[in-house]
Formats: C-alpha cells, sequence, structure tokens
C-alpha cells in the first residue's frame, strides 16, 4: 500500500511511516516514538485516503507530540566517560569512578554508589568499552531471568523464546515471526518495572503479531498498570539511550 508520508499543520510539515506487515490490526492507530518518528498501524486493506484522513484528523495532536519528544532530545548531551559522571543501572544513578589498572586483571563493578571502571589509559574510549561490556553482560543475564520468570506466568508461551541483545535506535524491543525476542541493551538503564512492561510486550506479540485491540487487551489483562510503565520509558528514553 502506497501512502503520501507528509503531514502539513499550520505551516509545518512532518513525515509518517505507514505499516502493515499482512497484521491483522483492525483500526487506524497513530504513535510518536520517543524520538519524535510518526508511526501509523493500519490494517492491510485500508486505502490510502482513509489513512490520509485518520492522520490529518489527529495533526495538532502529532505535532505536539512530536514537539515535546524533540524538546526532550534538546538538553541530552553525549557521555564523556569520566569520573564523576552520572550512569544508570536498573533505573538508579550511579557515578563513574574510573580506575587506571595497568594490569589488564580489573573487572568493573558496582561498589556502593559507584561504578568502578578500571582502564590502562583512562580514555574515554576505554571507559566506554568497559562500560558497555558490563551493561551487556547484565542485560544478557538479567533478561533471561525475567523471561523464565515470565515464560512460567503467560499461558501462550509455550518453552523458553529464544532471545538476543541489539541495540535500536527506536526500539525497546522487538518479536521476529519466528518467535526470537530481541531486546535493546539500553533497557538494562530502566527501572525494573519498566523492563518488565518491555518484555511482556514483546512475549504478547507470540500471541498476537501486531497491534491490534486483542494485543493491547492482552497487555492490559497481565499488566494494567502498562500505561504508567511505557510513559516512564517515553520520557527517559533520550536519557535512557545516550552513549
Amino acid at each position: 500500500m502506497t501512502v503520501d508520508p507528509v503531514l502539513t499543520y499550520g505551516g509545518q510539515t512532518l513525515s509518517y511511516r505507514v505499516q502493515t506487515d499482512g497484521s491483522r490490526t483492525t483500526k487506524i492507530a497513530i504513535h510518536v516514538e520517543p524520538d519524535g518518528e510518526v508511526i501509523v498501524d493500519a490494517p492491510e486493506d485500508a486505502e490510502p485516503a482513509e489513512v490520509r484522513r485518520a492522520v490529518h484528523k489527529r495533526a495538532r495532536w502529532v505535532f505536539t507530540q512530536v514537539e515535546k519528544a524533540r524538546e526532550r532530545f534538546r538538553h541530552v548531551r553525549d557521555k564523556e566517560y569520566v569520573s564523576g559522571e552520572e550512569v544508570l543501572y536498573l533505573g538508579r544513578r550511579y557515578v563513574l569512578k574510573v580506575i587506571k589498572d595497568d594490569t589488564h586483571r580489573g573487572a568493573v563493578k558496582l561498589k556502593g554508589n559507584r561504578l568502578e571502571v578500571p582502564s590502562r589509559s583512562g580514555s574515554p574510549d576505554s571507559v566506554s568499552a568497559g562500560v558497555w561490556a558490563w551493561y551487556r553482560l547484565k542485560a544478557r543475564d538479567y533478561f533471561d531471568r525475567r523471561l523464565a520468570e515470565w515464560e512460567q506466568k503467560l499461558p501462550w508461551v509455550n518453552g523458553r523464546p529464544p532471545f538476543h541483545l541489539k541495540e535500536m535506535e527506536k526500539r525497546w524491543g522487538s518479536c521476529t515471526t519466528d518467535g526470537t525476542i530481541i531486546l535493546n541493551p539500553h533497557l538494562i538503564k530502566a527501572p525494573r518495572e519498566c523492563i518488565d512492561y518491555v518484555i511482556l510486550h514483546e512475549l504478547a506479540h507470540l500471541r498476537h503479531h501486531n497491534h491490534s485491540p486483542a494485543f493491547w487487551k492482552t497487555i492490559s489483562h497481565e499488566d494494567p498498570d502498562w500505561q504508567r510503565k511505557k510513559a516512564i520509558l517515553d520520557a527517559a528514553a533520550e536519557q535512557l539511550t545516550v552513549k
């Protein structure tokens, strides 16, 4: 389906992306991602004119949400990876402490309110590599344990779904058509309850591989508080994904 990807309102224009992917979505739904991208979920048989009307009908709301997202981005700075800088882990704030280590035997570790990172050179690249190796290790272990917990709770999950980590610019997670769960390692910085929401979201796609009303009904049944958790993630997305 070909759809005009441009929305005009108040003398401004922005593009939007329509996704159908052969889903069983029955309604047109508009989402503004934390980074400001506009995504429209539409039924496979929706007419282009119908999609355009739905998007233009909500033009004011769309532009308001996009501006809010852009405003959040304006205050985000790249990491410098120096002692005293703030780092996030499981929703808590820690202070980065770079420790000069010529032995190459030191390990990154949490100690009190500090994340201690041994580095021979102390360069930002060296420290960044140490922090991200630690993040990925922690993410793989924690996500694996939470997936195991959710597997026991959800009746439609038959057996442990395979999963792997992948840094993604615009998603916390995804579920492939073959049932593989993909999770963004940046998510390990978020509060535990938000991580659980993302894992539930992706596991729900094993039952509904779309964002249909039935999908959201499934989410709400398992976690009536999911909207609050999603709002926390959306509001903190820029801070959580800065690298």
